[in-house]
Parts: C-alpha cells; structure tokens; sequence
C-alpha cells in the first residue's frame, strides 16, 4: 500500500480570504433592492459581522501560536500572483480591522439608516465593505501586484465614503484634498515596488531583503516613509487627514481612525522587516518624526472647536506615538540590542490595538453626540451629561485611555514605549542616548496636552448647562449604538487590567517582524503584571469612593446653583467655552500653530456690542499647500492665452520652435 501524504490545510488563510470575500460582497444585495426598507443594510451588516468573525478567529489563532501557510495561486495579470500568508505580523492587523468593521457596521444600522439616508445609504455600505475588504487583502498579500489591488481598493472606496454627503461642497472638497493626496502617496509606493523588484528581481516579497541590502535601500525606505506616511498621516503629511475624519459618517471615521491610516503602518513595519541590518538613521528618522506628530498632533486638536475635527488630530498623535515605537524597535535592529527591539514594536504593535479600540469608541461617542445634538461645535454643546450618561461614559472611559491614564489601555503601550526611550538613552555609543534623552520629553509633553485637551471637551461638551435648545433636548442613544461602545470600552479595560494576556501575542508578533529571531522576553523587561495589579486596585478603589459619593448625594439636602458670585440669573454665557480653556496653551504654541484671532477692540466707555472669535488652521494644508495650488492654478489660467483656438497661432509656434532648434545646431 502507498503511504498516504498529509494535505497541509491553511485554515487561517482561507477563513481571512472568505472575510474579504464577505466584506466585498456586503453592500451588493442593497443596490438591488428597493431604497425604502432595511432588508439591503441588515443584509449588508450581517455579512461584515460575519466577515469580522472569520478575520477574528484567524488572527486570534495564528497569534496563539497556530502557523502560517501561505497560499499561492497563479494569476493572470503580469507580474501579479495570488500570494497570501497570515503571519503573526498580519494578524496584529487583520484583529484590529475585523473588530472594528464588525462595530462599525451594527453601529449603522442606527446612526446611518436607509429610511433617513436614501439617496447615499446604500452607496455607503457598498463601500463600507469594500474598503474592509481592501484592508483586509493588503495585509495578508505577498506579492507588489496584489499588494496594490488592495490598497487601490481601499483608497477609492474610503474616497468614496469620505464624500458621502456629495451633495454638500464641504464633502466634495474634503474629497478631492483626500484624493490628491493619495495620488501621490500612491505614486511612491508605486516608485519604491520598482526599486524592490529591479533589485530584487522579483514582485514577491521574499525576493526584496536584498534588495534593501542594496545601494538604493535607503530610497526604497525614503519611498516607503512618504507613500505609507501618506496614508497614515505623520505630519506633516497628514493635510488629508483632519477634514476625511470630520467630514465622513462617525462610524466611517471610526474604521478610518482605527484601522485605515494604520495600514500605512502597517506598510513600514513589513518594510523595515525585511531589512535585517537597517541603517540607524531609519531609526532617528521615525523617531523624529513621531515626536514631531505626536507634539504638534495634539496642539492643533487643542485649538479645535469641531469635536470630529479635535479627534482626528489626536489620531495624528497616536500615529506619531507608534512610529515612535517603530523608530525604537529601528534602532534597536540596527545596534543589536533586542530589548530595543522587544519594547519598541511591542509598545508599536499595541498601541495601533488601544488607539483602534479608543479612537473608535471617541468617534462612535461623538457620532452619537451629532446624531442626537445635532451639531458637533464644542462651544454650542454642554449639559449633556445628564441628558446621554451612557454616551458621557464612553467618552470618559476613551478619554482616560487615549491620555494614557490608569487603569485603562493607553497607559500599557505607553509605558512599553517609555521604558524602551528609557533603556535607549541610558546607552552608549551610536547617539542612542541622544534619542532616547530627546523623544521621552516629547512623549511626556504629548501626554500632559492630551490630558489639557480632553479635560475641555468633558468640561465643555459635558458639563455645565447647553447652550443650545437643541441640546438641551438631547436623548440617550439607542441600543444599536451602544452596544458596539460597550465592547470598545469593555476591550480598553481589558487590555488596562488583562496587560500580561497580551505578551506572547506580541513576542510572536515581534518574532514575526525580526524574521524568527527572538529579540528578548518582554516579562522580564516590562513590569506589566504589577501595573495591571495597580490599575485594578485603582479601579476598586474608584468604585468605592464613586458608590460611598452616589450615596451621600442621595442622602443630602436638595441641590442648588452653585455660588455664581452674585448674579442672579446665571446662564451658559457664563460657562468657559473651548476656546477660551485652551487659549493660553494655544498661544504658547503659537510658533506652530499660527491662530488667527479676531478680537474687539474696547475703546470707548460703553462700547458697542462686539464679539471674539479664535481659528486654528491646519499649518500645512491651508498656509502651505493650498496657497500654493492657488498660485499654481493662477499661473497656468495665464498660459491658457497661448490657446487662442487659432491654426495661424499653432503654425507659428511650431516655425518659432523650429527656428530656435536651428539656431542651436
């Protein structure tokens, strides 16, 4: 009898590849349907729960420890193959993409409605999957071809879902800025697959280390930073990144903030893995450049007045935060020193998980402030605590995690980070120190703004009395909303309390990063058991105080307007306004920020009714980039005098041509 060979089943593979399957096919049955009734977008969420359920189960297994298999098929396109493995490094972003998306979708069901949305609901989920579908396929490809079918994917559906609301031209600008510049980052993503392939001779990735070993590495990374840098919106390249997330659906910003710019993380993290020996200045660079986004990311959220628009430059911060970690693990390959290595990706890795589940929990929440408010300006909230405690709570709860405050997520990844800037400046030689002594401050400065920003959106938004009578007849979200806020809130204290759980799911990603080295146990280098020990008796000692409070309030005399020094008729005017809580901290980062302030001028003894009004452009787009279209756009409306539609005028141009050719010859 012949020996029976074992088939090789890779189960992780084909579950990830029927999610993409699932998420592409979502919105499908909805165009076909009629516009009136739900059947098209319970169809449609079902699917992309399903769909998240598959990438879910496929990452958590390989995380675990179940091997990768990669699956290859031919493909007919040239240069292209059907190449896909879910490593541990993959799966730390298809868990991320297919928990959000899932969220995402129920929370639709409610925020975005067919019945109130008929013209662009069904167009909304089609693209929903699409782009989930994108993300998902960009992660687990290993070949240029299908690597950039998905990235393509997810670029024009999120364009598409960006602009939305098409018929608003706030939408449409927003849209096209977004479409520029993913243009260009496409461009040299597109230059840096040339390089790779010419010096690797191949489009698959296992040809490329060396071609990174070779004498054009250092412009394949310069092409690699711009391109995901694009994507991922690491100042200054984030021009496109504040309007998108303001301006898209919440749950649309959710899935943006969360998991789409963290694609372009995930593109530097599988490049920098190919290198084994990369150049420290590759290091220095993402490390300078994450102190940069994340300093600047949270002083221009500080001048926000929209709250979509404040929580979309905190996403700035957050990237600036990982490539900072990334930079770490960078320098840490490049000196030899695995517990650089160890502390830094994992510190990367995590963080691009707690930003995924906070940010979406902070743009969900305020979804849920617009949908039922009926505005996202700051200064024309409050009091809405008592009117959406639910809603206040989830905010709280993403508010404390993303300043990286005990005893929630945010506070892990950080201290990750922290003790790597910390091992790195107390060594010698290779300016590691000099690193290390620079970015530390920068992150700590970056946490303390973080900390100034949100305490003046629950003071303002939450707090106080509305100051609008729309807000003051704001209700509670409902259930469909508050689930998926529920699960994102309940994963930050998870991951705050549960810190040691989430070890060997990092080691393996990191193992996965170095190429099967293993860099250093990162028990023996992080204190997360004793923090998590600390954070849960913080939270018991919370729970105690807060119900000791509760019920002394219940027991005391009937409440009354607090001491408003006299006046007898107080009113939200007298309330600070996001403005004015911010202003001093703004002025001092004037130097970056550039504040345009329109203040009164009080001369006379009893002046005239005046008002005061602040605005903090975003530096880049609106003082750099835009002026400059503007001009270029002046310049060639001049040249289009040469196009005078005249035969007479394009035969003389061809003679003068002609002419100053022969002259030279």
């Amino acid at each position: 009898m012949g020996r029976r060979t074992a088939v090789v089943v890779p189960v992780s593979e084909i579950l990830v590849v029927a999610a993409i399957s699932l998420a592409a096919a979502s919105g499908v049955p909805g165009l076909f349907l009629p516009r009136r009734g739900r059947a098209g977008e319970w169809l449609a969420a079902a699917a992309i729960v399903a769909a998240g359920a598959c990438g879910a189960v496929a990452s958590v297994a390989v995380l675990l420890g179940g091997p990768a298999r990669p699956l290859s098929l031919a493909w007919a396109v040239p240069g292209g193959r059907l190449a896909v493995e879910v490593d541990a490094l993959s799966a730390a972003f298809v868990l991320p993409i297919s928990l959000l998306a899932a969220l995402g979708a129920v929370y639709g069901l409610a925020y975005w409605a067919q019945d109130a949305h008929r013209d662009n609901g069904r167009k909304l989920r089609a693209f929903y999957g699409a782009v989930t579908a994108g993300m998902l396929l960009q992660v687990i490809a290993r070949n240029a071809v299908l690597f950039l079918a998905g990235w393509e994917i997810m670029a024009l559906a999120a364009f598409v879902l960006v602009s939305t609301e098409d018929d608003k031209p706030a939408a449409r600008e927003v849209g096209y800025v977004y479409l520029v510049a993913t243009r260009f980052g496409t461009l040299a993503i597109f230059a840096m697959f040339a390089l790779l392939a010419a010096g690797g001779g191949t489009l698959d990735f296992d040809g490329w280390p060396r071609a990174l070993a070779s004498p054009v590495g250092d412009a394949i990374f310069v092409l690699g930073l711009v391109g995901f840098g694009l994507k991922a919106g690491v100042m200054p390249l984030h021009v496109w990144l504040p309007g998108a997330h303001a301006t898209a659906p919440s749950h649309v910003s959710a899935l943006m903030s969360g998991v789409l710019i963290k694609m372009g993380i995930y593109g530097l993290v599988r490049l920098t893995s190919l290198c084994a020996q990369p150049p420290a200045w590759w290091g220095h660079t993402l490390l300078a450049l994450g102190v940069l986004s994340a300093v600047l990311g949270v002083g221009f959220a500080l001048g926000q007045h929209d709250l979509k628009r404040l929580l979309a430059y905190h996403s700035v911060e957050n990237i600036g935060i990982i490539c900072m970690g990334l930079g770490v693990a960078v320098l840490g390959r490049a000196r030899g020193r695995g517990e650089l290595v160890a502390l830094g990706l994992a510190g990367a890795l995590l963080h691009v998980w707690n930003h995924g589940l906070y940010k979406g929990l902070l743009f969900l929440s305020a979804g849920s402030v617009a949908h039922t408010a009926g505005t996202r300006e700051i200064d024309r909230l409050g009091g809405l605590w008592r009117r959406m405690p639910w809603t206040g709570l989830a905010f709280l709860v993403g508010a404390v995690a993303i300043c990286g405050l005990p005893p929630l997520n945010g506070l892990v990844s950080e201290l990750l980070l922290y003790l790597g800037l910390y091992r790195a400046g107390t060594m010698d030689g290779g300016h590691l120190w000099l690193a290390g002594a620079l970015a530390a401050p920068g992150l700590a400065l970056a946490g303390a703004l973080a900390v100034a920003c949100f305490v003046k959106v629950l003071g303002v938004a939450f707090l106080g009395e509305p100051r609008t009578p729309a807000v003051a007849r704001a209700r509670e979200a409902g259930a469909a909303m508050l689930a998926p806020m529920a699960v994102l809130a309940g994963g930050c204290a998870l991951v705050g309390l549960g810190a040691p759980l989430v070890v060997p799911l990092l080691e393996r990603a990191t193992v996965a990063w170095t190429g099967g080295a293993v860099a250093a146990p990162l028990d023996g280098l992080a204190p997360l058991a004793a923090v998590s020990a600390a954070s849960a008796a913080l939270l018991a000692g919370l729970a105690l105080v807060g119900g000791w409070l509760a019920a002394r309030a219940r027991a005391a005399q009937p409440r009354v307007a607090t001491w408003d020094c006299g006046y007898a008729a107080p009113s939200a005017r007298m309330q600070y306004t996001a403005s004015s809580f911010a202003e001093m901290l703004v002025r001092q980062l004037g130097w970056a920020l550039r504040p345009d302030t329109h203040a009164p001028r009080l001369e006379a003894p009893f002046p005239a009714a005046a008002s005061f009004a602040s605005h903090v452009p975003d530096t880049v787009l609106d003082r750099g980039v835009s002026p400059t279209f503007a001009a270029a756009g002046a310049v060639f409306d001049r040249l289009r005098l040469i196009q005078r539609g005249s035969i007479h005028a394009y035969l003389l141009y061809i003679l003068g041509t002609l002419l100053v050719l022969l002259l030279r010859i």
